[in-house]
């Protein structure tokens, strides 16, 4: 790559839709952590009416994730910083892929989770409409398989998410490099 080409690649910026769906689905992600955690111990009732909001966070995840996937398809992201150690490219593809698994994983096991548990529940998406629930019979073994992998894929996110905003911190302070602001909403790229 030659060097206006390597400028360039260091100066584009995530679409505009892309940046928006990125912290929506983080700050969603983000949210329904601490809901999980502030739920776990409360008397029933207050952690029903939790649950009820981190279901309906979950689904918004999910449908969030799905838009994401079809926006990317249509628009090419921007190529990666050439100026990145070929480690950390291939890191990144490895993390941004499995980010997407967990992003459809988590919610979808945790709905199913919750309709082997319940055999059948529609959730309340914020009072404005119901996301189906599916008509069957409680599985008890079921629901505690799938409550063990939405537990693994919520591990799995936290550690994701760790290593991500710690590649974050890296390129901001110590490298320097702009990537950082490819995916902010305000700010100026190297050369602006």
């Amino acid at each position: 790559m030659e060097m206006h080409e390597q400028a360039a690649a260091v100066q584009q910026k995530y679409s505009h839709v892309a940046i928006v769906l990125h912290w929506l689905i983080a700050l969603c992600i983000i949210a329904n952590w601490i809901i999980a955690q502030v739920a776990e111990g409360l008397p029933k009732a207050e952690e029903q009416a939790l649950m009820g909001t981190h279901l309906a966070i979950g689904m918004t995840v999910l449908i969030l994730t799905v838009l994401r996937i079809i926006w990317r398809l249509m628009h090419k992201p921007p190529p990666p910083n050439p100026n990145h150690a070929k480690w950390e490219r291939v890191l990144a593809q490895i993390v941004h892929k499995l980010f997407y698994v967990l992003m459809l994983g988590l919610p979808l096991s945790g709905y199913f989770m919750v309709q082997t548990g319940t055999g059948g529940y529609d959730i309340s998406m914020f009072g404005l409409f119901d996301f189906p629930g599916m008509t069957m019979a409680k599985n008890h073994d079921a629901h505690e398989t799938l409550e063990g992998v939405h537990e693994v894929f919520a591990n799995a996110m936290l550690a994701l998410f760790v290593l991500h905003v710690v590649g974050a911190w890296k390129h901001q302070l110590f490298d320097r490099d702009g990537t950082v602001l490819r995916m902010l909403p305000f700010g100026k790229r190297q050369g602006e």
